[in-house]
């Protein structure tokens, strides 16, 4: 984490995971779980990191290795995508935009590195580069129903769509929903934002916004679950994450295969546990003794107790999964795209 950012957020009372660093909460994690259902929140997105690929390539270099259609993204347009193996699994998964001529590319931060050196390995005479942005800007996430007064008291642009953005005297503002944002602003304007946003929404840690992504059921790939899923099997293709209509990419073959043979079995489930859930359990089923049943994507803690979270499971099996083994605690599944 940039460390005057950190300074920042130390002096407005943010306490810290002492292994992750991530922003845990601003002196009452209860509180801030529950403002987060129908209050207005403000949280530091250090979970996620930038990408920014530049040169006069960037645009068929990106249509040629993600998922989606980046040929037709247009500008002030945000799209779902994903970064795949060979095999067809998910190495990333990205919310893509245009910022003139370049191309941004919000992923989790723990993947930022790795993916962008891999990225620029395959990059070879293409006129095309990797740059991280993480280090000279902020991310912030605002949500509830005060989100857009907040961000026009601060000056801000107000999308007017669901994935769309808008950049405005070197901010960037995207709308991931009815009222949630992503803010993207330059490092020496984080003081002076946070105040002016913290003005109407309650400061909270990174466990309130992962709560109101799986509420949206918003899938993000992480490094506990890379090269764990099929774009298919985390619904990529329900939210405009996958064309099928574009040429090849890595992975695009099985992916293909896997869509026009109905073979997906799994899917993505919200999943409600007493137990602690994180990114990268396994779920296993009693009526499956070969292997697990699914896995988790990412969870939180629950404004009503326990926990929930994202999970990707076998359909046949969601009725009847544990989490750890076949004789742990039962989850409850919900599928996001009955």
């Amino acid at each position: 984490m940039n460390p005057n950012w950190r300074s920042l957020l130390e002096s407005a009372a943010c306490v810290f995971d002492s292994e992750t660093s991530e922003p845990l909460h601003f002196g009452d994690a209860t509180a801030e779980l529950l403002a987060a259902q129908n209050q207005t929140v403000l949280v530091p997105l250090t979970q996620l990191g930038l990408l920014e690929a530049t040169g006069e390539d960037s645009k068929s270099f990106l249509h040629g290795q993600l998922t989606s259609d980046i040929n037709h993204l247009a500008e002030g347009a945000v799209q779902h995508a994903s970064w795949c193996s060979a095999k067809g699994r998910m190495q990333a998964s990205f919310l893509v935009f245009r910022n003139g001529d370049s191309y941004r590319l919000i992923l989790a931060s723990d993947l930022q590195e790795a993916t962008q050196k891999r990225l620029q390995m395959f990059v070879l005479r293409a006129k095309v580069k990797f740059s991280n942005l993480s280090e000279s800007t902020i991310l912030l996430g605002i949500a509830g129903p005060q989100a857009e007064d907040a961000l026009n008291d601060a000056g801000l642009p107000c999308p007017a769509a669901p994935l769309s953005v808008v950049e405005q005297a070197g901010s960037t503002v995207i709308r991931l929903d009815t009222n949630r944002f992503i803010v993207i602003a330059d490092d020496n304007a984080s003081s002076q934002l946070w105040q002016k946003l913290s003005a109407k929404a309650r400061p909270a840690g990174v466990p309130a916004w992962r709560w109101l992504d799986v509420q949206a059921a918003f899938p993000l790939v992480s490094l506990a679950t890379k090269e764990e899923f099929v774009p298919q099997m985390a619904d990529f293709e329900k939210i405009g994450g996958v064309s099928f209509q574009k040429g090849c990419y890595p992975g695009q073959e099985i992916v293909a295969r896997t869509q026009y043979l109905g073979k997906v079995k799994r899917h993505l489930y919200r999943v409600a546990s007493a137990t602690s859930l994180k990114a990268g359990d396994a779920l296993y089923s009693p009526d499956n003794l070969e292997q697990a049943c699914g896995m988790v994507m990412s969870a939180a803690p629950s404004p009503n107790g326990g926990f929930e979270a994202l999970a990707v499971i076998q359909s046949e099996h969601a009725g009847n999964a544990h989490l750890g083994n076949r004789e742990g605690p039962l989850v409850q599944a919900t599928a996001v795209n009955p």
